[in-house]
């Protein structure tokens, strides 16, 4: 007889950036992490802020907290919510499934309640007014009015993959108005110590643009040169 499969499976080994880490990227904007790991790091553009209007930014920067489902499943994001660190961002599979929502109102309360910075899920999202109303920073591919089910099997704490992007428990999330951006946890130190780079560099263009720079150099240099063919 073929044993069955435990509904719900949990890493008890968590792995978390440091509080000093997590400081740092507070307030960071995506574009300005994504250079820092040179161009890697984006979930898919699918995945989108719920908007709360031009008053309340939705930013979040957090620890990843995963939450495998099924397609059509919200097991896993239950179970998640019990685990949750504060500051932590529940970051929800769901196979990418579009059928019924991923989450709504009460499940945005309830990781806000808990202590969580955020929400980020491949699947669409039910009761606007409510989250809006709740007030936690979430991203998603759409609204659905349609209701998911609690079935299992589920994971919390162990590898997912939402938007294109593996994602750990204990990576860090970076997310505003422009999407997702994962950094894993092997390399948030790194990127930690190139966004001031990064950030300097931005700077000193939005300089040259405010004087009045109209195209970059290396681009005239390279229409003056020998690799470009005028016919």
């Amino acid at each position: 007889m073929i044993e069955e499969p435990p509904r719900l499976k949990l890493n008890a080994n968590r792995r978390r950036p440091t509080a000093e880490q997590i400081a740092d990227f507070q307030g960071v904007p995506t574009g300005f992490v994504v250079d820092a790991m040179f161009g890697a790091g984006a979930m898919d553009a699918a995945i989108s802020p719920i908007g709360f209007g031009r008053d309340i930014e939705c930013v979040a920067a957090g620890p990843a907290l995963t939450a495998g489902n099924r397609a059509s499943d919200i097991m896993g994001t239950l179970a998640a919510i019990t685990q949750i660190k504060k500051g932590d961002i529940v970051v929800a599979a769901f196979e990418g499934h579009q059928g019924c929502a991923a989450a709504g109102d009460r499940v945005s309360a309830m990781i806000k309640n808990c202590g969580g910075a955020g929400f980020v899920t491949d699947g669409p999202m039910r009761d606007y007014a409510g989250i809006v109303e709740v007030g936690l920073p979430c991203w998603c591919t759409g609204l659905t009015p349609a209701s998911p089910f609690t079935s299992g099997p589920a994971t919390v704490g162990l590898p997912v993959v939402v938007g294109g992007q593996r994602v750990e428990t204990g990576d860090m999330i970076v997310a505003d108005r422009d999407g997702v951006v994962v950094v894993p946890f092997d390399m948030i130190e790194k990127v930690r110590e190139m966004l001031p780079k990064v950030r300097d560099a931005e700077l000193l263009l939005d300089a040259e643009l405010a004087g009045g720079l109209t195209y970059p150099d290396g681009v005239a240099q390279l229409l003056e040169g020998d690799d470009v063919a005028w016919e």
